[in-house]
């Protein structure tokens, strides 16, 4: 939870970069909301007969959601910021559409195990961290050496196709290394699966690049001295995390 915390205080300067009430605020909403969904549903009842509890698959239903109407927003960019750029409320609600349901689906995640390997939820969160982590990795090394296609100089002039491109093979890469060690599932799924996640992940990554570019903040904070706060290394996840969630419901509940 305070890396939430942490990421939500941050957010609250893509609100408002000036008013600390205004930052405080949000902050100690997201904190009284994760706190009382954590309360609600207890962990030993998050996942009942391989189903999950109403209310953490509704919140994660509605980050999915989210998710897709926040890549209309950044593909319609600048055009699609004159609906909410004067607006607190809106980018409050975008805060808690980005951070709940990434939440949500973090602790349905490690809620996950079995009597064979009571950390296999722990092993899937990590495993998406891992994809997003090499997408991010290699889109960056990629782009910095044969990038040439701006692929949104609108929202983030530093990212090429190239570099997209470097990513999702790169992240391809990584599965298909761990499926030569753990050979279990359909390497075919897998892969697909792989370069779905990896693709949401840039809308996490783009979509925390607009909010940012509108607040005119470079960095989200500088708690990570040379890698800006804790929501420019979380923004991949926070997109990732809930769509995989459902993913791993429809094809392997």
């Amino acid at each position: 939870m305070p890396v939430f915390l942490l990421a939500a205080k941050e957010w609250g300067q893509i609100i408002d970069k000036r008013c600390q009430i205004t930052q405080w605020s949000f902050t100690i909403t997201i904190g009284a909301l994760l706190i009382a969904l954590n309360l609600f549903v207890p962990s030993d009842e998050l996942w009942f007969k391989g189903h999950l509890h109403p209310v953490y698959l509704a919140i994660i239903l509605i980050g999915a959601l989210w998710w897709v109407i926040s890549l209309l927003l950044v593909l319609s960019f600048p055009k699609s910021s004159g609906l909410w750029q004067k607006s607190h409320m809106f980018k409050s609600m975008f805060g808690q559409l980005t951070l709940i349901p990434c939440f949500a689906a973090l602790i349905a995640l490690k809620g996950l195990s079995s009597e064979a390997d009571p950390y296999y939820g722990g092993i899937l969160v990590f495993l998406v961290m891992l994809v997003v982590w090499a997408a991010d990795s290699g889109a960056y090394f990629v782009g910095k050496a044969l990038g040439r296609t701006k692929l949104m100089p609108n929202v983030s002039p530093a990212k090429t196709i190239e570099g997209l491109v470097g990513g999702l093979i790169t992240s391809m890469i990584i599965v298909i290394g761990v499926m030569l060690v753990s050979p279990e599932q359909e390497l075919g799924l897998v892969v697909a699966v792989t370069l779905f996640i990896a693709l949401v992940s840039v809308v996490g990554d783009l979509s925390e690049s607009m909010f940012k570019r509108v607040a005119d903040i470079k960095d989200s904070g500088t708690i990570l001295p040379g890698h800006g706060g804790v929501l420019d290394r979380i923004d991949s996840l926070t997109a990732a995390l809930p769509v995989f969630t459902l993913i791993y419901i429809a094809f392997w509940m």
